[in-house]
């Protein structure tokens, strides 16, 4: 069989790593965004799709959008492939690229669906609590992530997983999946099943701001905000400071404290660790923390240089 890959997120990175090392099968060609400008200088990059595809010899493709390109949709439908593997691509496909590979178009989500539909089902996972998580690989529709299931394969999300640790893992399962699948790929009928709408949850695109930390939340939906986040899109706080409001980022791992009278928000203890009270229970800030315009250090490295005394009311402002 002949494969088009489409990717450009670095959990893709082990599947389309097991598709390139096939030798009964062949990668015609990969998909995946345009170079960006990184870091302060700015400096054009690849995405790691690219280079990984680059080394191995296979043809590159970049289009802004497949939406209204008729030179991008032709040029995928001249690479005759069978099977269209999709994997954090970051594009919703129109119906012609979908209906271009002569099997099928499939994707491999990051969540056991139809739980967490959507751009952020790894952080949505730990955020709200979940057992267990996976990765889904399922034919692909119109609609955003409705397609039929084909094959799921399950992790479960331990206290101490973040969003970058738990992603890591999903990305090794990819080509799991993909292995076990293949008798099925090579079919003419892929079988699969349809998914419960009534189940359905949705996990929108994080941005930064979605990182403040709102202190009236309880300490234990905090606690999994905290490692979800990590590291993207972080979590932070803000802190007046001699009468200068500055940011302060808040890095795994936290811990969960007793209740507190103290308002939302406030200090009650500052030493090796920062206590915050929350809406219900409390935050032992344990891992790193990172004062706007200094470098990130543990929290007592940062007490020591900086006072935020007891009674002092952090915000999200």
């Amino acid at each position: 069989m002949q494969f088009v890959f489409m990717g450009a997120g670095e959990i893709g990175l082990p599947s389309l790593r097991w598709m390139l090392d096939l030798t009964a099968h062949e990668v015609v060609g990969v998909y995946t965004q345009p170079d960006k400008k990184i870091g302060r200088k700015q400096v054009l990059t690849p995405p790691a799709v690219k280079v990984m595809a680059e080394e191995a010899g296979v043809p590159v493709f970049q289009p802004d959008t497949f939406r209204n390109n008729d030179a991008a949709i032709e040029e995928l439908r001249g690479l005759d492939c069978d099977i269209a593997i999709v994997m954090a691509y970051g594009q919703i496909l129109p119906r012609a690229v979908i209906e271009a590979p002569k099997k099928a178009c499939i994707n491999l989500h990051a969540s056991l669906l139809p739980r967490h539909r959507g751009a952020s089902p790894i952080q949505a996972a730990i955020r709200d609590g979940d057992s267990e998580t996976g990765i889904t690989l399922m034919h692909i529709v119109s609609k955003l992530d409705a397609g039929d299931m084909i094959l799921k394969e399950s992790t479960p999300i331990a206290a101490e997983d973040t969003g970058g640790i738990l992603h890591d893992r999903l990305a090794d399962i990819g080509p799991t999946l993909l292995e076990k699948a293949l008798p099925a790929l090579e079919s003419d009928i892929i079988a699969a099943e349809a998914q419960d709408e009534s189940l359905v949850t949705y996990s929108g695109k994080l941005e930064r701001d979605h990182g403040k930390i709102d202190w009236s939340q309880s300490a234990d939906t905090l606690e999994r905000l905290i490692r979800a986040y990590n590291p993207w899109p972080g979590t932070y706080t803000t802190v007046d400071l001699g009468g200068e409001k500055r940011k302060l980022k808040i890095y795994p791992y936290v811990a969960v404290g007793p209740d507190s009278d103290e308002p939302p928000g406030t200090v009650i203890g500052s030493g090796q660790d920062l206590a915050v009270s929350c809406g219900d229970g409390s935050l032992i800030l344990k891992g790193d923390l990172q004062l706007e315009g200094r470098k990130r250090m543990s929290a007592g490295d940062l007490l020591r240089g900086v006072e935020i005394p007891v009674g002092t009311i952090l915000s999200a402002d």
